[in-house]
């Protein structure tokens, strides 16, 4: 619950909490019955004023109930017998006494509501810091069991390896490609779980400036060998304060996903544009699409729109889920159109770092690729 107050809210009730705060009520209140006892004329307005100053104090300290008894009586008696002693001397009518239970009425009224207030919020923030110590033991939970998977899964695929390399007997390493095919499809899931578990992690990034048509390139290098149409453009250049590593990642994803939801003669097309302080990466397919209803729920971790086909090609449902996490970590979003029939178009937005940057060194070193040019040839 804390998380969500003010630090001038939180300063406040520090300041409201400390003891200094009683001293200056009992100053204040022994000051008003003095006033009631010397100035018998106006003993409404210090009686007033010492409720209503005592109903404001515990608005905020909220005592618990022997001490919020104590001092209730205490109010109670001073200025009951104050009044009635007033009545007396001065022969008025009674009809001011009834003002002490009226105002000790109002006041249980409020303690009530203030300690079931008081009641509620504690067991929220009990249930808020339970759900906290349980997602802190899940992320540890998924660290750890990431970790100790990646050693057997390693071993086990070097052992694999050797015997589809040493078999002689063709059916023997074909079985064997499919145990690599799987311990490759196992690692790469523990690395997105453990990826996805330390994203909250306070060194989660390691910022530097990344320019992203230096991105985009390096991206479309690896990709290439793939067989799509690859396009460029276009490219505005841009410069963003962010993770390389991170980000690079995040565009392996989205274009990953695109390579998994087309046909060799379907195009792939990378770009980003420039709008106000913000840059968007945008990577986009003409493939078979996916349903409107479904595209709210694509970021969510192991959503897979088709999964046996998505099984086959070694995916995870993860993807999706880390780029949605590493753009929201460098403060940006990540969204999706697309529609059956009329392809995908991912947009990775991102704020723009503090050094614009003009260079088209990336643009001309992409387009020199012979495997990518404007006109976009096969990869």
């Amino acid at each position: 619950m804390r998380a969500i107050e003010s630090p001038v809210h939180d300063r406040l009730q520090r300041a409201l909490a400390s003891g200094w705060v009683d001293v200056a009520w009992l100053a204040f209140a022994a000051a008003n019955l003095v006033a009631m006892a010397l100035v018998p004329r106006w003993e409404t307005v210090p009686f007033h004023f010492i409720w209503v100053s005592l109903t404001i104090v515990y608005g905020y300290r909220v005592w618990e109930s022997f001490r919020t008894a104590v001092v209730l009586t205490a109010v109670v008696v001073s200025t009951g017998v104050l009044l009635t002693y007033d009545v007396f001397r001065q022969g008025e009518l009674a009809d001011e006494l009834t003002e002490v239970p009226l105002m000790a009425s109002m006041f249980l009224a409020m303690v009530w509501h203030a300690q079931r207030r008081r009641s509620a919020m504690e067991g929220l923030r009990r249930v808020s810091d339970a759900n906290l110590r349980l997602l802190q033991r899940e992320r540890e939970f998924v660290q750890d069991a990431s970790h100790e998977l990646r050693t057997p899964i390693t071993v086990a695929l070097g052992h694999a390896e050797l015997i589809e390399r040493g078999s002689g007997d063709p059916e023997m390493a074909e079985d064997a490609r499919v145990v690599i095919d799987e311990l490759v499809r196992l690692r790469r899931l523990a690395d997105r779980l453990l990826l996805l578990a330390t994203t909250e992690d306070p060194d989660f990034l390691s910022r530097s400036s990344v320019d992203i048509p230096d991105l985009l390139a390096a991206a479309l290098q690896r990709w290439a060998p793939i067989d799509r149409r690859w396009r460029l453009g276009p490219v505005e250049p841009a410069t963003v304060d962010g993770d390389p590593d991170r980000l690079g990642l995040a565009l392996d994803a989205l274009v990953e996903n695109a390579v998994k939801h087309t046909a060799p003669s379907d195009e792939i097309r990378v770009g980003s544009r420039r709008s106000g302080d913000q840059v968007t990466i945008t990577v986009a397919d003409s493939g078979a699409g996916m349903p409107t209803d479904r595209l709210a729920a694509i970021f969510e971790r192991f959503t897979r729109l088709d999964p046996a086909r998505t099984r086959d090609r070694g995916g995870v449902g993860l993807g999706l889920a880390i780029v949605q996490a590493i753009a929201q970590a460098h403060g940006g979003t990540v969204r999706v159109r697309s529609a059956p029939g009329a392809g995908s178009t991912f947009e990775l937005t991102l704020p723009l770092g503090r050094t614009p940057n003009s260079s088209a060194g990336a643009r001309r070193s992409v387009l020199a690729s012979p495997r990518l040019q404007e006109g976009g040839l096969r990869g």
